[in-house]
């Protein structure tokens, strides 16, 4: 129950900001064992100054069209699932015309106690952990 949230600049298609983010879930399903039915996916865009993104922090890219993608997702993945991640991730991103480059991705960890869906409570005390 991954929850990806999408930052992007302002100048970038919302067909692409939606086409980046079901590459993305395709990605977590086909590589971290992600739930199909678990897309939960938020996109925001910024002006070019909301933006400050360094241009060649280990790697190349246009500051302009950067995006950043931050996932929080419950802890456990292993280091190669989250690898197989990014490499799948940014492959993705080059067959629908996105340059992988330009693409900060950066995850988030936490518990079943850190989720709550609905007023019975956590995912923990839902799912009896």
């Amino acid at each position: 129950m991954p929850l990806s949230k999408l930052h992007a600049p302002q100048s970038l298609s919302d067909v692409m900001c939606k086409d980046i983010g079901e590459q993305l879930h395709d990605s977590l399903v086909e590589t971290c064992a992600v739930n199909p039915a678990d897309n939960f996916c938020l996109i925001s865009k910024y002006s070019e100054a909301e933006m400050i993104v360094h241009p060649t922090f280990l790697g190349e890219r246009d500051p302009k069209a950067t995006i950043t993608v931050e996932i929080v997702l419950l802890g456990g993945r292993t280091d190669a699932q989250k690898e197989a991640l990014y490499q799948d991730f940014r492959e993705r991103l080059k067959s629908i015309g996105f340059n992988p480059n330009n693409a900060i991705i950066f995850l988030v960890e936490n518990g079943p106690i850190d989720w709550s869906f609905s007023a019975q409570g956590s995912v923990k005390t839902q799912l009896g952990l």
